[in-house]
């Protein structure tokens, strides 16, 4: 089984560890951390959270997965409904998805118009930042996989009764509007990308790597009393982590 091949890694084992103390700082300082996980369908985002929290303190984290919003929020200022899920003091918020619902899938699927999502854009960048300044800890992962593993990974969905329930309408045309998809991502970085707010892009073809480096990137970023004292390598492997900045070079970007 794939969840116990990782559970059995000594290496998982230490970067838990060294979260597990990331953690404890967070609640003893009121500290605020928000990681948001994005991706094209079946990227791992969710299986990712879930080995995040494995063996975290349930009081001290939020996973945050919302349905699409019902006819009050969509009446709502866009990031109304995601706010209210921001991380509290000595809290971490994992989302899985987030925001940028509307800068990928959304225009992909018509499900906004193009003034909502130029409305989108110009207020995504400016609210980051004031959350930043406010103490907010924000990471933001897109995890990456090539057209032949997404297409692999759907046929498991329709196939393996305990990942069924997976499957979407949006999943249903993930394979056909791909380039759609690769043209609004890219948008994405070049438009949303900062040296304070970078995207942390991350190959996800094999899943057990693609999460022990996400580990690896938060623990790196933030320092905490017994930081490193499992001795694990805490610098992550940037030939599977590419870190966005201001004006990303998109040239040799993974899908």
């Amino acid at each position: 089984m794939e969840f116990l091949s990782l559970e059995n890694n000594p290496e998982f084992i230490n970067l838990q560890t060294e979260l597990v103390s990331l953690q404890r700082w967070i609640q003893e300082e009121n500290k605020r951390l928000l990681i948001i996980f994005e991706g094209r369908d079946t990227a791992g985002k969710g299986g990712a959270i879930m080995r995040f929290v494995r063996f975290l303190n349930p009081r001290g984290y939020r996973i945050v997965a919302l349905p699409k919003p019902n006819d009050v929020q969509r009446g709502q200022w866009y990031f109304q409904r995601y706010f209210e899920q921001l991380p509290n003091p000595g809290e971490i918020a994992f989302f899985d998805r987030s925001w940028y619902n509307r800068a990928v899938v959304e225009p992909v699927m018509r499900f906004c118009s193009d003034d909502d999502y130029e409305e989108f854009m110009e207020q995504v960048t400016i609210l980051e930042e004031m959350m930043i300044r406010d103490g907010i800890t924000l990471i933001k992962f897109w995890f990456s996989i090539d057209i032949t593993e997404q297409r692999r990974r759907l046929e498991e969905r329709k196939t393996n009764p305990l990942q069924q329930w997976k499957l979407s309408t949006v999943d249903s045309v993930a394979q056909q509007k791909w380039d759609d998809y690769t043209h609004y991502k890219k948008l994405m970085f070049e438009r949303t990308s900062s040296d304070k707010s970078p995207w942390i892009v991350i190959k996800g073809n094999e899943k057990d790597k693609a999460r022990l480096e996400a580990m690896r990137y938060v623990i790196n970023k933030i320092d905490f009393p017994d930081k490193g004292k499992t001795g694990e390598r805490l610098t992550p492997d940037f030939d599977i982590i590419t870190v966005l900045g201001t004006n990303p070079d998109l040239s040799q970007l993974y899908e």
